[in-house]
């Protein structure tokens, strides 16, 4: 079931929880925003190593970093320097947008 699923049924979940506290606002507040579509709480069920974090209306703002080699650049080691960068730096969120070289050895090497 999806956050949204959840959140017209009235009900809240754990995530919605979650995204609360860490925005310092009400539950109740989160699931209404959801039911309404101007927050999302975005997460692909598969995978598993994901922190809720909510995007939308009246939350703070949130960093994503996009990494990626190209048929140009195929420097798996630099792409890898700029993930660390990016999670040191507290990056919300990043995003291998890989288009060129080894994609499947990429993700492995770099456990995406």
């Amino acid at each position: 079931m999806t956050q949204l699923e959840i959140a017209r049924k009235g009900n809240i979940s754990p995530q919605m929880e979650k995204v609360a506290e860490l925005e310092g606002l009400d539950a109740e507040l989160i699931r209404q925003r959801i039911a309404k579509g101007t927050l999302v709480i975005p997460a692909n069920p598969g995978h598993v190593n994901l922190s809720p974090c909510g995007v939308g209306e009246g939350l703070s703002t949130k960093v994503n970093a996009n990494i990626g080699t190209s048929k140009d650049h195929t420097d798996v080691n630099l792409e890898l320097k700029k993930l660390k960068i990016a999670v040191d730096a507290g990056a919300d969120a990043v995003m291998d947008l890989s288009t060129g070289g080894n994609l499947a050895a990429i993700r492995k090497i770099a456990n995406i």
